[in-house]
């Protein structure tokens, strides 16, 4: 683990610091801010075995080449390479429909960097928990010397969503009510710096 943060860090040395912008430059790739449109406050970019990104303002990314329905699982890992200014969260979203319009339907599930998750859904303009607020637990990662490693998945099942960080169950829900047919993506508040690497859907 320490190993591959230490290559990721030197990687990042030349980027903009938290915030500095450059908008969206991973081929394929378009983000939705939760407020606002100024997307030069944020950067997106291809980098190493994925992509990485400084905020800026809340926004989702997505590249529509990445969809699943039926009974599928999506997963991505998240390298946090600096400490957040408080715990700001981030994370995978299932289920994107619509997410340039004013319907922007998925599901998403969020760590934060004191070892904490919190599943939500987005109908519209509103959000809403699916699980109790925020919570801690062993098998996510918290920040260890300024940095954390963790391996989100979504299992999308018949009836079922379970919802795994590195390869443990943290919460499972029922498929009532969520929107989980559509776009994979993932989502981040401000003020961090994360590299996103194996991105799958299948």
């Amino acid at each position: 683990m320490r190993t591959s943060l230490v290559a990721v860090a030197i990687l990042v040395m030349t980027l903009p610091v938290l915030g500095q912008g450059g908008g969206v430059t991973a081929d394929g790739w378009k983000t939705r801010l939760d407020r606002g449109t100024n997307v030069q406050d944020l950067s997106f970019r291809s980098m190493g075995d994925g992509f990485h990104v400084t905020t800026g303002p809340h926004a989702i990314f997505w590249n529509a080449a990445n969809s699943g329905s039926g009974s599928y699982t999506a997963s991505a890992t998240f390298m946090q390479t600096k400490p957040s200014s408080h715990p700001n969260s981030y994370g995978l979203f299932v289920g994107g429909t619509d997410l340039d319009g004013d319907g922007q339907a998925y599901t998403y599930f969020l760590i934060r960097e004191t070892g904490e998750f919190l599943i939500k859904k987005r109908m519209g303009s509103e959000t809403a928990n699916v699980t109790d607020g925020w919570a801690r637990h062993d098998a996510v990662n918290a920040l260890e010397n300024g940095q954390s490693r963790n391996t989100l998945s979504i299992d999308v099942g018949a009836s079922v969503v379970r919802f795994l960080a590195n390869g443990t169950e943290v919460a499972s829900v029922p498929k009532t009510g969520l929107s989980l047919d559509g776009v994979t993506g993932v989502r981040f508040s401000h003020q961090l710096d994360v590299h996103v690497a194996d991105l799958t859907v299948g």
